[in-house]
């Protein structure tokens, strides 16, 4: 996940690769609430997905991009912090009387991950989308719900790629415009995306750790905290990959040896992680009620506007635009031709 936290100035370039309120200390997973206006669309009858009030529904599409984070954590990792906020989400909403949490299964799709940020394409770990193709996804959905009659929708898809958040965004805008209701890309706001707590580790620390915005002491230690038994115990012998500004992570990933992180992961802490999930969480679940009050303002600061002022980003966002363009002639052009009509490899 690319997310944001050199000190101030991570928290405002923001989560680029990112991701409620802990009311355990035993790791968040995805499962079956027993909160029964809690429901899971996958296990709904047609039926009773029809008796649902669309005006006091809320549906959470859930998602998180499968992405390189290094030899130490899984490549789900922005999916697990996805969840844990949504099941957060779920049960302030539902806190409300009268209202129900529809959630979808959680979608492992994303666009521009961090290894992008070397110029790399391909990398072990890193399966993204286009943009377009995951602003598709996510309009193809709304238009779905929306002409269904649901008036709520939540995006929870925890990642800090600037494509990413503004594919999110658009099919947001799209469904709010089009079917006069609200559609919000959560964790796309600088809100939530850049939220306290800050201090999870010594100014020493921080120091030592220079400016990272993917799989750094902070999400090793939100995984630490959500997922321990997917974490390599190797993380604490982690060697230093620190550098102190966008451009020398630039040139950092754009090394033969790159590992797939930044910063000082060695230092990652389960308490530090658990302190960074309870406050992005509740800046989520703060950014949620407002939306379903109607007092979220529609010009709230977004990550992706954070990103485009930055020159690096801005260079490195074109670049993933300009592999989207060449993917996207490579696979339209095999359209064209003949050769889809002759199937291969079939016995």
């Amino acid at each position: 996940m690319i997310e944001v936290e050199a000190p101030m100035r991570r928290a405002a370039l923001v989560v680029w690769w990112l991701p409620l309120i802990a009311a355990c200390s035993s790791p968040a997973h995805r499962s079956t609430s027993s909160n029964t206006r809690i429901l899971n669309v996958a296990e709904l009858s047609t039926d009773q997905i029809r008796s649902l009030d669309p005006a006091h529904t809320v549906v959470l599409l859930e998602g998180g991009i499968l992405e390189e984070h290094g030899p130490y954590l899984p490549s789900f990792s922005d999916g697990y912090q996805s969840e844990f906020i949504a099941t957060t989400i779920a049960d302030a909403i539902v806190a409300r009387p009268g209202w129900t949490v529809l959630r979808f299964p959680t979608l492992p799709l994303g666009a521009m991950p961090a290894n992008e940020i070397g110029g790399r394409f391909t990398f072990s770990g890193s399966y993204p989308l286009r943009m377009a193709t995951l602003r598709a996804v996510f309009m193809d959905l709304a238009t779905d719900l929306g002409d269904a009659g649901f008036k709520y929708i939540l995006v929870l898809n925890y990642h800090g790629g600037p494509t990413h958040n503004r594919a999110l965004d658009e099919a947001s805008r799209y469904f709010s415009e089009r079917y006069g209701a609200v559609m919000v890309n959560l964790t796309g706001l600088a809100s939530v995306a850049g939220a306290a707590p800050h201090d999870q580790f010594t100014k020493s620390e921080r120091d030592a750790e220079g400016f990272s915005v993917h799989a750094d002491a902070d999400e090793h230690s939100r995984m630490l905290f959500l997922k321990p038994d997917l974490v390599a115990a190797a993380v604490h012998h982690a060697p230093a990959v620190v550098g102190h500004e966008p451009a020398d992570l630039v040139a950092l990933a754009h090394q033969p040896d790159w590992p797939g992180y930044f910063g000082t992961p060695s230092i990652a802490n389960a308490v530090a992680g658990q302190r960074k999930m309870e406050g992005l969480a509740a800046a989520a679940v703060d950014a949620a009620l407002k939306a379903l009050d109607g007092t979220l303002p529609a010009t709230a600061p977004r990550v992706v506007d954070e990103d485009a002022a930055d020159p690096v980003f801005a260079r490195i966002t074109e670049m993933s635009l300009e592999h989207d363009r060449q993917v996207e002639k490579s696979e339209t052009e095999w359209l064209a031709s003949g050769s889809r009509s002759t199937p291969t490899g079939l016995r």
